[in-house]
């Protein structure tokens, strides 16, 4: 396994973070989703440990709650000792009827922490996130609920996930100003067939150094190697009954076939080249990875040992690259000769 700081701290966190979605099951779209049991939640977090997975991802909306009371029950059940793991989850989502059971409002985060808390059956949580982008909400209202926790102990960091790039630039600038816990991670969708955050998310967390956790990797399966031009809806594939994240399914079906060659060159399966290409972008903090079976977890968590070749990145990339979007093409147009000053001259009268 492989580590790195989370974001600008000092708190090291495996490459690859197990993600709990699929646990615990529910009602509605929980049914569909989250289909394990606590016998099979304590198998997959066992060989998580086993592998070197040391970060678990959830939240309070996973499977109605029942997400959270697995995994810190799968904790408490494989003897794991708190310092040795490190816990993430999420507030926001609706988890109650009433007008305040949503949000990133500080009454709806106090009560969130708390209820988070009993559930994991922890006394912090190392990673605190909110959930998506209130649009109600102010964001300085957020910030300081969430140092409150931070100067509690209740939570020790904090991070966004679903934010706009303008919004998370915002809220570190306040951060900075009002002298508050600072975000240290952005958890966003980010896969071979989905690069869109590469156009303003990117460069914002590179510039920051702010830490990027990737949920969906595989674009809900869609990169898994059960999907094709051909086999749009595998039998079995939660992707064949939940459409999501949104792809642009024509650009990824040129991607699929990109990726076969190179994972047949080594030998292993189309999901483990996707997870490859995404550990190999330095803005990647940490991969969540989520499975129903020991088989699937294990096939993802061999992608680390995955290590592609320049030019297979290359090929990857320019495969999987976005269109041209305004004002991303003037960029490069307009800065071609700043480093070259006498590029941008025109030629003397002696050189005519």
């Amino acid at each position: 396994m492989q580590y790195k700081t989370l974001g600008n701290t000092g708190l090291l966190v495996s490459s690859l973070c197990f993600g709990t979605m699929t646990f615990s099951g529910g009602a509605g779209f929980w049914k569909v989703i989250g289909t394990v049991d606590q016998a099979g939640a304590d198998d997959l977090v066992k060989a998580s440990i086993e592998a070197g997975i040391n970060f678990f991802d959830t939240a309070d909306v996973y499977s109605e709650g029942e997400s959270e009371k697995t995994l810190g029950q799968s904790l408490k059940n494989l003897n794991i000792a708190r310092k040795d793991v490190v816990i993430a989850t999420k507030v926001f989502g609706r988890v109650g009827p009433g007008r305040n059971d949503v949000g990133a409002s500080r009454g709806h985060i106090m009560d969130g922490v708390e209820a988070s808390l009993r559930r994991l059956q922890t006394d912090h949580i190392d990673l605190y996130q909110i959930h998506a982008s209130d649009s109600i909400t102010p964001v300085e209202e957020t910030l300081r609920a969430l140092d409150t926790l931070v100067q509690q102990g209740k939570v020790r960091y904090i991070g966004a996930s679903n934010w706009q790039a303008w919004k998370l630039s915002k809220a570190l600038g306040i951060s900075e100003f009002k002298n508050l816990a600072r975000f240290d991670t952005l958890q966003a969708y980010y896969s071979i067939a989905g690069r869109d955050l590469e156009r303003e998310i990117v460069p914002l967390l590179e510039a920051e150094k702010t830490g990027l956790l990737v949920w969906s990797p595989l674009a809900g399966g869609l990169l898994s190697g059960k999907f094709s031009r051909e086999n749009q809806k595998p039998e079995g594939s939660r992707r064949s009954e939940f459409d999501f994240p949104l792809v642009d399914k024509e650009r990824t079906w040129k991607i699929l076939d990109a990726i076969a060659p190179i994972a047949k060159a080594h030998g292993c399966s189309a999901a483990r080249i996707s997870l490859a290409w995404l550990l190999s972008k330095p803005v990647v903090t940490s991969i969540i990875i989520g499975a129903k079976r020991l088989d699937q977890l294990q096939d993802n968590i061999a992608a680390i040992e995955v290590k592609l070749t320049a030019d297979e990145i290359k090929q990857l990339d320019e495969v999987s690259a976005l269109p041209p979007e305004y004002p991303g093409w003037m960029l490069p147009f307009q800065n071609a000769n700043r480093l070259d000053p006498a590029a941008a001259r025109p030629a003397s009268s002696e050189t005519k």
